[in-house]
């Protein structure tokens, strides 16, 4: 069984890098001089977010936990696949909530929307075919699940460094000061400090 342990490890640091992402939507702290529209659509976003930074939370605790515990391929399998599953529906719902939103009130506010859905939802497709392969793992080998871990990992590892740029471009300057100030921002922001020990 030892085989499969420290190469979901690595798909554990792997998934901890992608799961901040979302998270990174309240790093920014300070006032905005109170544009009312803006702030509407800060809360609108933000509440709408805050339950899927918590179900990414979970499917990261969830691999995470699956690396402590001396798991068979099987279960890494399932465990695994339904993680992947869970962070492609929670970006895809993000997606869907910054487009539900609108625009935000701010200059090329419809380009850094259009932007982020596409990004968000390009994210949730890569989560779902990381399932996929997940689903496709031979388990009854052990060499062959391990080498499949590995290049899952790899995959995890490029979609948690790899851009998120229109997320940033979105949450700059006065959005990102409007979203500071809700509640919901600010509670999902803090999650990711406790999977980080």
């Amino acid at each position: 069984m030892e085989g499969t342990n420290p190469v979901n490890k690595k798909l554990a640091a792997a998934l901890s890098g992608g799961a901040v992402l979302v998270l990174a939507l309240s790093a920014c702290t300070s006032d905005n001089k109170g544009n009312d529209k803006l702030d509407a659509w800060a809360k609108q976003v933000c509440d709408a977010v805050q339950p899927q930074a918590k179900k990414i939370e979970a499917a990261n605790a969830a691999i995470q936990k699956e690396t402590s515990d001396n798991s068979t391929p099987d279960q890494v399998r399932k465990t695994d696949a339904q993680a992947f599953q869970d962070m492609s529906d929670a970006y895809k719902a993000i997606g869907d909530a910054v487009q539900k939103a609108g625009a935000p009130d701010v200059d090329s506010g419809a380009k850094k929307q259009t932007d982020a859905v596409k990004e968000l939802d390009g994210i949730a497709a890569s989560y779902a075919s990381l399932k996929k392969q997940v689903d496709g793992l031979n388990v009854k080998d052990q060499a062959k699940f391990a080498d499949g871990l590995k290049g899952i990992a790899t995959s995890l590892d490029k979609l948690s460094t790899s851009g998120n740029d229109a997320l940033k471009n979105l949450e700059e300057g006065d959005v990102g000061k409007a979203m500071a100030k809700q509640a919901s921002c600010k509670s999902a922001s803090a999650a990711p400090s406790a999977t980080a020990s």
